[in-house]
């Protein structure tokens, strides 16, 4: 069983009807099933849009923004956010398929927009329990939504900056506080809740949409 398909498998002498009669039978658990597999499939559906041109949907802290492409006599792509996303795209790449071009531009300009929400919140954070970090970097990671090295410097996925704010922040007050206490004990997520009272609600936010977010732009 796939998502939208049922297949039976039979012995060969079994009769035709006798197949229809066992699918009539099973009918509402296989409905039943068949939608699960559904909303479990729509929960894992990538974020990203199909192709990257004039029109597309691009996902940003926890919401989609059109992408509005203009050509300009630059010679790199140029992203610029203000209620919408525009790709500057140079007029070279115009009179060609540039979708791979914005692409990459957009992950550029969403790691630099990431390091700097990522100091932010640490600024925010860090002076209340004394948890300054060595340095903050932002990672490209394909498992990982955050980490703290041995030696206090915290390394951040950038594809956060595609979830809500809250979770970001969430995640980036984490590993501050890892650097206090470097397991998750109760003494660990006391911390954790001094700094943000609701943090079960962003980190339940990550675990149910974890997934999708992951497959990154």
């Amino acid at each position: 069983m796939t998502s939208g398909k049922v297949e039976v498998v039979a012995p060969a002498k079994v009769a035709e009807h006798r197949i229809h009669q066992f699918v009539q039978a099973k009918q509402q658990w296989i409905v039943q099933a068949l939608a699960k597999i559904a909303a479990k499939t729509y929960q894992h559906k990538t974020l990203a849009p199909a192709v990257y041109g004039h029109g597309a949907e691009i996902p940003y802290q926890g919401a989609s923004y059109k992408l509005a492409v203009k050509p300009t006599k630059l010679k790199r792509i140029k992203i610029e956010f203000y209620r919408e996303f525009t790709a500057h795209v140079p007029d070279a790449l115009m009179a060609k398929d540039h979708g791979a071009e914005i692409r990459e531009a957009l992950i550029r300009w969403m790691k630099k927009e990431s390091k700097s929400q990522v100091e932010q919140l640490v600024n925010r954070h860090a002076e209340k329990k004394q948890l300054f970090p060595q340095a903050i970097k932002i990672k490209t990671q394909k498992s990982r939504w955050g980490s703290c090295g041995i030696h206090n410097d915290i390394n951040i996925n950038w594809l956060l900056i595609i979830a809500p704010p809250e979770v970001l922040e969430y995640v980036v007050v984490h590993e501050l506080c890892h650097i206090k206490v470097r397991n998750h004990s109760a003494h660990f997520w006391a911390l954790v809740a001094e700094h943000l009272p609701d943090y079960q609600s962003r980190r339940h936010w990550l675990k149910k949409h974890g997934s999708s977010l992951m497959m990154g732009l």
